[in-house]
Formats: structure tokens, C-alpha cells, sequence
């Protein structure tokens, strides 16, 4: 049996452990406009027993003029708290489609400092099509404190992006669709040129998973080589706005390779700068 990432639990797994004390599940759902699908709504019509929503438009740097901005370490203890979940509990993530944007949350858990942080298989699009129970009971949340542990090394900045690009001292991994990164379809935001950073590669986020279950070690390891990628080597994930850049670094992180960092900024920053270069077509080099 193909080996799987030490970062996701199976729904039989989840079933079995449902009432465990100290487990908090989270749905991170969260879609694009053109995906007509409202996280909130859904959530509230039906969800994993126990589950919180996650807010990936809330959970945010109020101050930033930019979409899903990293928050401060207070900022994220506050909606952490409030969602009574604890640093030191086993959290389980999910999503609609399964390894879309639940792995942006995993990844803000971890850089926050929770260890015990998972996704769960196939999203629960595949958890409701397979049977397992849902409910539209109001999650009852107990009373909790989140004490961040921030690492700050796991971010990229403008700066740092602008350094990179420049001297090639880094990968750059694209999240976005195929179609963006090459500038053949527009961007879904205003204002934002279409098309790459120079160097950058393209590893669409959906290329990571199959039906909403993440590759298996092999698959992962080959998306990357296919890519142009090698996990083995630094490397910075991106996308439209830093939300799917975390499916890429889920995937590196499953593969043992710890020498990666998040673009916070992402296409939202770069595409709209005056400066930056921007490249279209497949990638070059």
C-alpha cells in the first residue's frame, strides 16, 4: 500500500474519534466567486459534529489592504480562543472540495505553534457523499485559551520575493490554476496583471490531490518532479492571495522537506505592483 502524508487523517479515522477529549475540528472552507458556494451558509446547513467555522475572511491583519493577510499572533489567539480551541489539542481540518483551503488554516495553526495539526482525507464533500453523520446543531464551544508559539521564518515577503526573483536564490511554486499563471485567463481580482514572477513554476494546487484526497507520496513526489520542483531544495509556495500556496506547502511538509516559506502576499501584492516583474506563458528555464 502507497505510503500517505503523516498530515492527514481518514474519515474512518475521524468516525472512531469523534468524541475524543481535546480534538477540535475546524472547517476551513472557503471558495472563490466562481465557485458559487457559500462556506458559511453550508456550514451552518450541515457540519461535522463538533466542528467550528473558521473564517478565512476574518482571521485576518484587519490593518492590511490585501486579502487573507497572515493576522498577528494576538489577533489569531482572539479568533482561536473564541473558537475554544487550545494549542495543545489534536485539531482536524477540513473542506468542501478537500485540500483546497483547509490546508491554509493547518498552516496557520502550525505557524502559530500547534503541533497536533492534521486535514481530513477527501474534504467533507466525500465525507456526506460516503454516508458519515453531519448536523446543523449549533457547535457548543467551551470556554479556551490559544497561546501562540509564532514562527515568523515560514513567510515571505515582498521584499524577500523581489531578492529572490533577482538572484534566483530560491523555487517559486504557483498555486494557481494553470490558465492564470501562464496569463491565458484573467485574473479574478481587478486590477492585477495576468501571468508569473520570472523563474516561478507552475504546481496548481488540485494537481496535489485526486476526487479531494491528497496524493500519496509518490504522487506528490512526482507532481513536483513533473513541476520542475525539487522539494529537496528551498522553495517559496504562492498563489492568488496565500490561501492555496499552503496545499504546495502541505505537500513539501509530506515529503520531509522543512525548507520552505509562504508568499503572504502572493499574486494580490505582486500582480498589482507597478515594478515587479511579470512574465506570461509557460515556464522559462
Amino acid at each position: 500500500m502507497s505510503e500517505k502524508s503523516p498530515f492527514v487523517v481518514s474519515p474512518q479515522w475521524l468516525v472512531k474519534h469523534l468524541k475524543d477529549p481535546g480534538l477540535s475540528i475546524v472547517d476551513g472552507s472557503w471558495y472563490l466567486p466562481a465557485q458559487n458556494r457559500d462556506a458559511r451558509a453550508e456550514y451552518d446547513a450541515a457540519h461535522i459534529p463538533g466542528a467550528v467555522f473558521f473564517d478565512q475572511d476574518a482571521v485576518v491583519d484587519p490593518d492590511s489592504d490585501l486579502p487573507h493577510t497572515i493576522p498577528s499572533p494576538s489577533v489569531f489567539e482572539r479568533h482561536a480562543s473564541a473558537m475554544g480551541i487550545s494549542r495543545d489539542d489534536t485539531i482536524v481540518v477540513y473542506d468542501g472540495l478537500g485540500m483546497f483551503t483547509a490546508p491554509r488554516v493547518w498552516w496557520l495553526f502550525r505557524i502559530m505553534g500547534a503541533e497536533k495539526v492534521f486535514l481530513l482525507d477527501g474534504g467533507f464533500d466525500n465525507w456526506k457523499k460516503d454516508g458519515h453523520i453531519v448536523t446543523a446543531t449549533p457547535t457548543k464551544i467551551a470556554s479556551n485559551a490559544f497561546l501562540p508559539k509564532f514562527d515568523a521564518s515560514k513567510i515571505a515577503s515582498l521584499e524577500d520575493l523581489r531578492q529572490i526573483v533577482s538572484e534566483r536564490s530560491s523555487q517559486i511554486a504557483d498555486a494557481r490554476p494553470a490558465g492564470r499563471f501562464t496569463g491565458e485567463e484573467p485574473e479574478p481580482r481587478a486590477g492585477m496583471r495576468s501571468g508569473h514572477m520570472p523563474g516561478a513554476r507552475s504546481v496548481p494546487a488540485l494537481s496535489l490531490s485526486e476526487n479531494g484526497y491528497l496524493k500519496d507520496i509518490d504522487g506528490l513526489r512526482q507532481t513536483f518532479t513533473d513541476s520542475g520542483i525539487d522539494p529537496s531544495r528551498p522553495v517559496v509556495t504562492t498563489c492568488g492571495s496565500g490561501v492555496t500556496a499552503a496545499v504546495i506547502s502541505l505537500a513539501l511538509e509530506s515529503l520531509g522537506s522543512d525548507d520552505h516559506k509562504l508568499y503572504d502576499g502572493s499574486w494580490s501584492e505582486w500582480g498589482s505592483q507597478d515594478d515587479t516583474p511579470v512574465e506570461t506563458g509557460p515556464a522559462k528555464g
